[in-house]
């Protein structure tokens, strides 16, 4: 009974660096982007105003497409979207 909650004592701090190790890597320099392989949203705020090309380029380039920035709303609580495009250039 002892061994049983000594591993499960020990699998639960495992569990736990793990998760906290994986959300350091989520996290980074760039504000959170919600979206996926089509294109996404970040919150826009001053800090971003410039970058935000850099930062739609980064998160398509996870997914071996390009970025094209569609709209930037410059007020706190708005977003910046954008999509990724495929290029056809290239054969999978």
């Amino acid at each position: 009974m002892r061994w049983n909650r000594a591993i499960l004592a020990a699998l639960a701090v495992v569990l736990t660096f793990a998760a906290s190790t994986a959300m350091a890597e989520i996290s980074g320099p760039w504000p959170s982007i919600v979206g996926n392989d089509t294109g996404g949203i970040f919150p826009y705020t001053p800090s971003v105003e410039g970058l935000y090309p850099q930062i739609a380029s980064d998160y398509c380039a996870t997914w071996g497409r390009l970025a094209h920035v569609t709209s930037v709303h410059r007020r706190y609580g708005d977003y910046v979207a954008f999509v990724c495009i495929d290029k056809p250039w290239v054969i999978h």
